[in-house]
């Protein structure tokens, strides 16, 4: 079953076409990665998925995306609703600058869903910590500052907030790219274990990164996706020759 389905989707910063006539589908509980080379329109498809191109200037979308049978287009859509709904992992951790404990709730405190009893919030917080394998590191410090923690302990707290709002599905954009190689293998352990309950999508740089971890693979290039399909016939068999060329490295 699709989790996500885009059907002739354009997207132009005033007069520049920067997505074109993209359709694709999305499967629920998989990782699927996008990858070309840098300006291809990777991000700005991703941000599409959850309308945070909404908030650029002179933004203008044409064609479908839909979250499940909803289109998140459609002039009514609950925006506030959607972006619980779609999560976004940026390339740098942004932690708040308030307890783990705070970052976690602060997701159910903006919908107004946080419970008063201390205690349910600290066992929210022990399931979503113990969904990013950090709970037992952090049991014992939830009123410390999250700034504190290393770079790959504040991605697992950014993705904890997710997993706090009971998100379907998680928008990564680079989401090692500022963590060293040790850091890299943590945070893709930790998606490998979560699309068994929630739906991935991850821009990368990493051809590497998109052969281990994901299930399917977009190819972009100039705003158009070139080829999407399961992530080992991509990278073994390519059906474009573009896609090949960019997957050998002939360019990139």
């Amino acid at each position: 079953m699709s989790a996500i389905t885009i059907k002739n989707l354009n997207l132009y910063y005033g007069p520049f076409q920067a997505l074109k006539e993209v359709t694709a589908s999305f499967k629920e509980t998989t990782i699927t990665a996008l990858i070309g080379p840098s300006g291809c329109g990777k991000s700005t498809l991703l941000r599409c998925l959850n309308r945070m191109n909404d908030l650029i200037a002179g933004v203008r979308i044409e064609g479908e995306v839909r979250i499940g049978d909803q289109d998140i287009y459609a002039p009514k859509t609950d925006l506030t609703r959607l972006r619980r709904e779609v999560g976004m992992v940026f390339q740098r951790p942004n932690p708040f600058p308030l307890s783990i404990l705070d970052n976690i709730l602060f997701g159910l405190k903006v919908h107004n869903e946080l419970p008063q009893d201390p205690r349910k919030r600290e066992e929210i917080a022990c399931s979503a910590l113990s969904a990013v394998g950090l709970w037992e590191t952090l049991k014992d410090k939830l009123h410390h500052s999250a700034l504190t923690l290393t770079l790959e302990q504040q991605q697992r707290i950014c993705i904890a907030r997710i997993v706090a709002l009971k998100s379907r599905i998680i928008l990564m954009d680079e989401p090692c790219s500022a963590l060293d190689p040790l850091a890299t293998e943590k945070i893709e352990s930790l998606m490998l274990e979560l699309k068994k309950q929630l739906t991935i999508v991850i821009v990368t740089h990493n051809m590497q990164q998109a052969a281990r971890i994901s299930d399917e693979t977009g190819f972009m290039l100039l705003g158009e996706l070139i080829e999407f399909g399961p992530t080992g016939r991509i990278f073994t068999k390519p059906q474009d020759d573009r896609t090949n060329d960019y997957i050998t490295g002939r360019f990139g």
